[in-house]
């Protein structure tokens, strides 16, 4: 009969892949960055089993809680190839920011959710570093979250990476899009880049149509290829609060997947629809670039990327040059993109 070495051997978690010891060394590494974060509402400390924050009662008549979650997406495949991971978490942070700033929410904190195959202590470091500085820079907490070493889930050297956010807004203060009227003005705010939408594409046509890699100088770029992917998604929330604290804005569009054609449509109430001129802002040449490499249709290009807009403000006309002037002083140089006009919550291009 044949030995069995399974009934002497001891298999531990390790065996399996995973190392709850280099988990945890892992955790204490990265947990002074996010203690570099917390605000006055932060009641609990990190490791625990639920992040505990509280709102300010004295701050708020009526407050109303505002929340997102979102990913990086196929970002990440350039972040692998390059071994760039310290962006990759302002680009999470800043996104989720964008989504609540929209309805005038204030960042409160952030939770963040990383899954790889194989822990790397120091790519994870990396990555919550980049969480922390952006919380930071928003003014939010990051409170916690959660790191899950699955082997044989993902290819060795990568990750995913999500987050969680809430903020906070005053019931009144809610910015619906329900104040927007025919011959409101639709101002955009400058994109640093792609963000962190429509990577599937773009990966496709620089290194697959055009043969680049991360390290290629284009000279339409006038830089090298993954530099232009790597770009931080930027964080409007600077601007934005004081565009809202002036009460000069009716709605705002976060671009991300699906373009300006997916995004303003959201916030317009029924009866109105935005009539979008293009060349009346910057695009950057990445957009233009791509779309010769692939000879893309505009309306796919419109669909799917920012196109150098990463924000877009619908503000009444009487008050288009207090919304200018706060704007030019938060440090944004806004463009006259387009106006309300009646129709049924679509864009059209002119």
């Amino acid at each position: 009969m044949a030995h069995d070495p399974t009934k002497d051997a001891t298999i531990t978690y390790a065996d399996a892949g995973v190392d709850i010891d280099r988990a945890n060394r892992t955790k204490k590494r990265i947990k002074y960055l996010a203690h570099k974060t917390f605000t006055r509402g932060v009641l609990s400390e990190i490791g625990g089993f639920g992040g505990l924050f509280a709102v300010d009662k004295a701050k708020y008549l009526d407050p109303v809680l505002v929340s997102s979650v979102d990913g990086v997406g196929t970002k990440l495949k350039v972040a692998f190839e390059m071994n760039v991971h310290h962006t990759i978490g302002a680009d999470l942070v800043n996104h989720c920011v964008n989504d609540i700033a929209v309805q005038g929410a204030t960042p409160l904190f952030f939770m963040d959710y990383l899954a790889t195959g194989k822990l790397d202590p120091e790519v994870a470091e990396r990555v919550v570093e980049g969480l922390a500085e952006a919380c930071k820079h928003n003014g939010c907490a990051l409170i916690g979250g959660e790191t899950a070493e699955m082997p044989g889930f993902y290819p060795e050297g990568e990750y995913d990476l999500a987050g969680f956010i809430v903020g906070v807004v005053e019931r009144d203060r809610i910015i619906t899009g329900k104040a927007v009227e025919i011959g409101d003005v639709v101002l955009g705010l400058a994109s640093n880049g792609l963000h962190t939408n429509g990577y599937s594409l773009a990966r496709k046509l620089l290194f697959e149509v055009a043969h680049y890699t991360p390290e290629s100088y284009v000279n339409e770029l006038k830089g090298k290829v993954g530099n232009e992917l790597m770009r931080t998604h930027k964080s409007y929330w600077p601007a934005i609060k004081r565009l809202v604290d002036g009460e000069c804005v009716s709605a705002m569009a976060h671009i991300t997947g699906g373009g300006i054609t997916e995004n303003l449509p959201r916030v317009l109430p029924r009866g109105t629809a935005a009539v979008i001129e293009m060349g009346s802002w910057q695009v950057p040449p990445i957009f233009e670039h791509m779309q010769t490499l692939g000879n893309v249709p505009q309306d796919e290009m419109l669909r799917t990327f920012n196109m150098g807009l990463g924000m877009l403000l619908v503000v009444p006309s009487k008050k288009f040059k207090k919304a200018h002037t706060v704007l030019e002083r938060a440090g944004e140089k806004p463009f006259t993109v387009g106006r309300i006009v009646k129709g049924e919550r679509k864009v059209m291009y002119t």
